[in-house]
């Protein structure tokens, strides 16, 4: 008994351990892995070798410790001399493979920059700041100059754009030869110009759009400097800091290192002024209306009517925009819009293929689409209709006027189409004193592109109560449509609504002509003010935030002017606010402002800088979350002379 009791309890024991192995093989635990990966590749090998002289290889191959990718080579990889048949450049398993399929230059030093297109296979960590050099002769050139684009006319930085030089000072080598050495702008429009041998240089940023590194399409971004850059170095020293963890440095150590020079060089993109002249599009987008569109601003083209005939009087009404590019004929002889088709002649404005701009005549024909059939239409809707009375169209009419009206804004109107006649005796502008209301009297205003668009402007008194009133068939239209009658009440804004505010500019070039605009939050101008004896003044803002810009007048015509390589002549200066402005309801504001207090690389507010920096890649995830948790409890106050600041750069400004 006892036998049989111990050989059950053995298969019990048995059958149970079994279970127990065959469970844990069938459910496999996912590896707990090991720490994250933050290195960067490492380079083992090259061939040739880095800063090889006397060679003259037509294929590059670095080696690293792991797989590698590179990415988006063709944007970030620059070689330079510049290559005029495109490289071939790929990560081949560990290796970074780059063939050149242009000849070889003598005694020249090659320069190959990665930025931070190589990352490793896995977490993209990437390996920031790889340059291979070689020399084709029996000296390397190391010699290097740095520095940063900006948009001339927001600055903004400008990524992607190519920044060479010249040895030789003939002005024309810019347009007729492609530059000796390049680089190329990241996303924060800085640039390192490698391998340079000594001597004197003038730079130049090109946004090359056939990829001959030399200006010879007035359409591309150009920037130039005006003096003569001679590239050093010196030796200097900077602090390298050691964390033992986010919170605990481990050592600060003195680091010795070489300084190229000069490393602050600033370029000033811009377009020039022409643009290439031509017809965009023609078309009849209504019976009576012909459009126009052209490629760039030109003179004011020259209509005749061909078919029907053209009327002994004007036939038709033109509505444009500043420069001329959009032009809309309204037709009012009934002659001729009646017409299924319409034939003219038209002298313009076009530019030839050596960008010369000459008069170019052409026979235009326009159509209504379906004209037959939508004739047809309107006859049997008339047949159907006999006998019912028509409903009264009235001419379509727009105001801005809100039941709270801005103390500033005067009162504007447009109409659906073109009107005969519209003046201030159709318009009635009353304000209320006690129990009546008042005629105001006014000034009507028609717009000099737009002839359907018209402008009251009274003098407002802040807090009143007024009534805008237009009487019924009093404006006709050039197609017999009459107005319905509008009336409407509102209150314009008392001044305890308003904040005003005084910029004092310091630091203004002597005898220059200069204005500030006052800009919104998608850095969008809405506001402008001539300086005068050093001051800006802005009356009756709206409270908010806003922020502003300074433009050097140049040539005083009250806009920013480009610059014009040809005549050596750079475009008009600007400077930022370096912070926001909060403009506080019934308070007059006092800003003082030296635009050369702040480099102007760093002028312009992060909040309404457009080409924001890229994020570089996070690495450990745990160090990353301590670093914005320390940062969301600090802040970044911005000292500027005259005002006080509160964190973010918003001014506190003085009141007076």
């Amino acid at each position: 008994m006892l036998n049989k009791i111990f050989s059950y309890l053995s298969f019990l024991f048995l059958a149970l351990t079994a279970f127990i192995i065959f469970y844990s093989c069938a459910n496999i635990a996912a590896p707990t892995g090991g720490a994250y990966d933050v290195d960067p590749p490492v380079v083992r090998r090259s061939t040739p070798d880095f800063n090889a002289l006397n060679t003259s290889p037509n294929r590059i191959e670095i080696e690293f410790n792991e797989n590698i990718k590179i990415k988006t080579p063709n944007e970030k990889v620059i070689i330079t001399p510049p290559q005029q048949n495109m490289p071939v450049i790929r990560s081949v398993g560990r290796k970074a493979v780059v063939e050149l399929n242009d000849e070889l230059l003598p005694n020249t030093t090659y320069t190959i920059d990665f930025t931070d297109a190589i990352v490793d296979n896995n977490e993209e960590n990437p390996l920031e700041n790889l340059v291979f050099s070689f020399s084709t002769g029996d000296r390397l050139d190391t010699l290097a100059v740095s520095g940063k684009v900006l948009s001339a006319s927001d600055l903004e930085p400008v990524s992607g754009i190519y920044v060479g030089i010249h040895s030789h000072f003939d002005d024309t080598l810019f347009t007729r030869v492609p530059f000796e050495r390049i680089s190329r702008t990241d996303s924060r429009g800085q640039f390192t110009i490698r391998g340079m041998a000594p001597g004197s240089y003038k730079v130049f940023a090109l946004g090359d759009l056939n990829r001959d590194y030399k200006y010879d399409n007035p359409q591309e971004t150009i920037a130039f400097l005006d003096t003569v850059i001679v590239p050093s170095t010196m030796e200097a020293v900077r602090q390298d800091t050691i964390f033992q963890d986010s919170l605990t440095i481990d050592t600060i150590k003195t680091v010795h290192y070489t300084r190229f020079l000069p490393d602050d060089l600033l370029l000033r993109a811009f377009l020039s002024n022409f643009q290439r002249k031509y017809m965009k599009q023609h078309e009849r987008t209504a019976k009576e209306r012909l459009l126009l569109q052209f490629a760039a601003p030109a003179p004011m083209p020259v209509f005749t009517l061909m078919q029907p005939e053209q009327p002994q009087n004007d036939w038709y009404v033109l509505e444009r925009n500043a420069g001329n590019d959009s032009l809309l004929l309204w037709i009012t002889d009934s002659m001729v819009y009646r017409q299924d088709s319409i034939m003219m002649k038209i002298d313009y404005f076009r530019t030839d293929s050596l960008n010369r701009d000459y008069i170019d005549t052409d026979t235009l024909t326009f159509s209504v689409r379906g004209a037959a059939r939508q004739r047809r239409s309107e006859e049997k809707d008339t047949e159907e209709e006999e006998g019912e009375e028509e409903p009264i169209r009235f001419i379509q009419m727009k105001t801005n006027v809100q039941t709270t009206f801005d103390l500033y804004n005067p009162v504007r109107f447009e109409f659906g189409e073109p009107v005969i006649r519209f003046d201030s005796s159709h318009v009635q502008l009353l304000m209320q004193e006690d129990t009546l209301f008042l005629p105001v009297p006014f000034r009507m205003e028609q717009d000099s592109l737009n002839p359907r668009m018209f402008t009251l402007r009274p003098s407002w008194v802040p807090g009143g109560k007024y009534k805008l009133a237009v009487d019924s068939a009093t404006i006709m239209s050039h197609y017999g449509l009459w107005n319905d009658k509008y009336e409407q009440a509102f209150t314009v804004k008392d001044l305890d609504q308003y904040g005003n505010l005084e910029m004092v500019i310091n630091a203004l070039p002597a005898g220059k002509a200069a204005f500030v605009e006052l800009l919104d939050k998608s850095d969008k101008p809405f506001r402008k003010s001539s300086v005068k004896g050093n001051s800006a003044r802005f009356q009756d803002l709206p409270p908010g935030e806003v922020y502003a810009r300074l433009v050097i007048d140049e040539d005083g015509d009250g806009v920013w002017t480009t610059g014009d390589y040809e005549v050596k002549r750079q475009p008009e200066q600007v400077f930022y606010y370096p912070g926001k402005l909060t403009i506080r309801a019934f308070t007059d504001h006092l800003e003082d402002w030296d635009i050369t207090n702040v480099p102007l690389i760093q002028q312009k507010p992060l909040e309404i800088t457009k080409n924001k920096p890229e994020e570089k890649k996070r690495r450990d995830p745990n160090q990353e979350r301590e670093r914005e948790r320390q940062q969301s409890s600090q802040s970044s106050p911005f000292s500027g002379r005259g005002s006080t600041r509160s964190g973010g750069g918003s001014s506190g400004m003085r009141m007076l």
